[in-house]
């Protein structure tokens, strides 16, 4: 698809036709959807339809996860015109972190961290990250933002598969993706 064409009828999820399929291996995820990232009305509507499901709820902060989730999360809180928070992998932090391992979807061990002075006791957080396949690292991410006093007020993906861990997350709160219900068998099984 041309990074400049929008199709005349734009239904949710039209812009998923922009991610391409790995071809590195499988330490990297199945799709990737920085192209979607580069396409300007592509990009508008997603982040339209994650928030969609939010309007009205009450959200001060918006918490993009490291790294890809920092896109979707800025741009998800720019649309807001709240502050963004990044949850980051353990390291690049320069300040006090408290941090939460975790098993990352290709089962890596990995530590993810936060700032300690960002989350103040009641804050509500909207979770964003880019995609939630196993839900190790959405769910670090909740366990740090609950662990510092915060509220997740939600949790948004382009996609939130069907796994064990993407039914935990949506069982526990609110959620939204861009995954059209008819095409979600064919995102969980990675087609």
């Amino acid at each position: 698809m041309d990074l400049g064409h929008v199709p005349s009828t734009r239904e949710k999820g039209w812009y998923l036709a922009l991610m391409a399929p790995n071809v590195k291996g499988p330490n990297y995820a199945w799709l990737d959807p920085s192209r979607l990232y580069c396409h300007p009305q592509g990009l508008q509507d997603c982040v339209a339809d994650l928030l969609q499901p939010f309007q009205g709820d009450a959200i001060d902060m918006v918490a993009g996860i490291d790294a890809m989730g920092f896109i979707l999360g800025a741009a998800a809180a720019a649309t807001l015109r709240k502050g963004f928070l990044a949850i980051r992998k353990a390291g690049h932090l320069c300040v006090q972190t408290v941090a939460q391992p975790y098993t990352d979807y290709s089962s890596r061990e990995k530590v993810m961290e936060v700032r300690t002075d960002a989350i103040s006791p009641g804050l509500r957080i909207l979770l964003v990250d880019q995609w939630v396949e196993t839900g190790g690292t959405m769910r670090a991410a909740i366990e740090l933002v609950e662990r510092l006093g915060g509220v997740v007020a939600g949790v948004a993906a382009i996609c939130i598969e069907n796994s064990e861990g993407g039914k935990w997350i949506q069982e526990r709160y609110k959620c939204s993706h861009c995954v059209p219900t008819r095409l979600q068998p064919r995102f969980d099984q990675h087609q």
